[in-house]
């Protein structure tokens, strides 16, 4: 039988101090974000999921499999462009006979989306984060909604385009630097905000690599690191490979990230790189 949703508005509950995010980074050990795309063109999974009760079914089978957080989207953000934009009551509708049921299954939910208005929405029905990969730069009505909420934040670096000769590095501090800056303005808490250098995001498949190898250079922040590696293309450009094929080298680029500092993984295969992360963790702890 179908879920049925009201289209009412919810009343969220009261955000927790520092929020659900705050509470599993506490835990101290690498977590695992698991991506639902309810959408027709995302690069890797375009319309697996776009069907409600496959992406609900989905989502349980990530939490299953022992995801810590939820990231749903329902607008392709995809990084190497050919993503079509979706209009505000388009994206709704593709939340709404999901969202509902993927936070009931009780796990911290992160909305993905470009819009305010959309972020707004999902945190009223009982989202926590909202992963912004404009990371507030985009958008100024972003921040603000999320300060209002008392949402956390994954403010991630993107660019309109890729520059081979400028220094990433200095590149994403500036960003992040700047990304900040709106957020204090905004009254979003500091220990609300996660920073991702953005894997794929206007930048080369070198840029990509060097993004990973030093997220050291981010630690300065005080804040936590979170790198979605999963199935891009800079593997592609190692050992070339379809997105369904890339599962090694992603497991390779967690827990690589992992050892350079990242407190969570934004994965599709949930079961794999947890169970990568556990035999990584117990051959550390053999040492």
């Amino acid at each position: 039988m179908a879920t049925s949703v009201s289209h009412c508005t919810v009343a969220a509950p009261a955000p927790e101090p520092g929020g659900a995010l705050a509470r599993l980074l506490a835990e101290a050990r690498p977590l695992v974000m698991g991506v639902l795309n309810v959408t027709p063109d995302s690069f890797s999974d375009g319309g697996r999921f776009l069907d409600p009760q496959a992406a609900i079914g989905h989502a349980r089978r990530l939490v299953a499999e022992g995801a810590d957080i939820l990231d749903v989207g329902a607008e392709s953000t995809r990084p190497y462009g050919g993503a079509v934009a979706v209009p505000l009551a388009e994206e709704r509708a593709r939340l709404a006979p999901v969202l509902p049921d993927v936070i009931a299954l009780g796990l911290p939910v992160s909305i993905d989306t470009l819009k305010p208005a959309v972020a707004a929405w999902a945190l009223e029905r009982g989202a926590a984060i909202v992963n912004d990969v404009w990371g507030l730069q985009r958008d100024p009505d972003m921040a603000r909604v999320i300060a209002e909420h008392g949402a956390s934040v994954v403010i991630m670096h993107n660019r309109e385009s890729a520059d081979p000769g400028i220094d990433i590095i200095a590149e994403v501090t500036a960003f992040f630097a700047r990304s900040l800056d709106i957020a204090a303005r905004a009254g979003i808490a500091r220990e609300r905000i996660v920073l991702d250098p953005g894997i794929g995001f206007g930048k080369t498949a070198e840029q990509s690599i060097a993004c990973i190898a030093r997220l050291d250079a981010w630690r300065g922040f005080g804040l936590p690191l979170l790198v979605g590696a999963s199935r891009k293309r800079f593997i592609h450009s190692l050992t070339p490979s379809d997105p369904m094929e890339r599962l090694g080298g992603s497991l390779a680029a967690h827990l690589l990230a992992v050892d350079n500092g990242a407190a969570i993984v934004r994965v599709h295969d949930v079961a794999p790189t947890v169970q990568a992360l556990a035999v990584a963790a117990a051959i550390r702890r053999a040492r």
